[in-house]
């Protein structure tokens, strides 16, 4: 198993819409970053996987999820009615990737960026404390992984 960390702004995908799909599960589409994308497609089913909000008034980790369908090529791409529309890529030949992922666990409070930043001495190479960190899908070391949740 490996984890990760997506961010999102909550009102576009946030651990609330988790909730109300409840054991249905959500596609994580739109990346249109090729790092961010190569990290999509080493997610398997079975990998955990933390929601962080970004551009909001409460920036941190929501809540926990799970990947239940590994990398596919992402529809939007497709879709000339989507904001996420790559008119350069192909069937044959899909640049961008999606993921499944379902809600294990919102948790009770956003683990705020402050908390993390002010354990960054156990968080050493956590991307998402890094300045500058723009991914929207990142690794998590497990030694990371222990430490936020014991941060929460």
């Amino acid at each position: 198993m490996k984890y990760w960390l997506v961010k999102s702004e909550p009102d576009e995908c946030g651990i609330d819409h988790f909730v109300a799909a409840g054991a249905n599960s959500i596609r994580w589409d739109g990346v249109r970053n090729y790092q961010a994308r190569n990290f999509l497609r080493q997610m398997s089913v079975g990998d955990r996987v933390l929601l962080y909000h970004s551009s909001c008034q409460h920036i941190g980790i929501a809540g926990e999820l799970e990947v239940v369908a590994s990398s596919y090529p992402d529809p939007t791409q497709f879709d000339v009615q989507s904001p996420y529309v790559d008119l350069k890529s192909s069937q044959e030949e899909p640049r961008w990737s999606a993921v499944d992922l379902v809600l294990i666990e919102k948790w009770p409070a956003i683990l705020p960026l402050n908390t993390l930043k002010q354990n960054a001495t156990q968080l050493e190479g956590l991307q998402v404390i890094a300045k500058g960190a723009r991914l929207s899908v990142m690794p998590v070391t497990h030694e990371h992984w222990q430490v936020i949740q014991q941060l929460r």
